[in-house]
């Protein structure tokens, strides 16, 4: 039995263009609060493995947050 299916590979591996100015403005607010999170870390943290994982962190949600509004339906 297959857990993931060709449909399901897909929908995760395929570009999903925002279907409407609301999905690309939701693209768009994640990615500046990210970013707006990153720089306050880089201001405020000292350079080293710690941020670095902290930026990596804040660029893993950016990742998933943006998919689910991409992936929904």
């Amino acid at each position: 039995m297959k857990l993931v299916d060709a449909n399901e590979l897909a929908r995760r591996f395929t570009h999903h263009a925002p279907a409407t100015p609301e999905r690309a403005n939701a693209h768009a607010t994640v990615r500046g609060a990210c970013a707006g999170l990153a720089a306050t870390i880089v201001d405020h943290c000292p350079p080293g493995r710690e941020q670095a994982l902290a930026l990596t962190a804040i660029e893993e949600a950016m990742f998933w947050a943006n998919a689910a509004i991409a992936r929904q339906t």
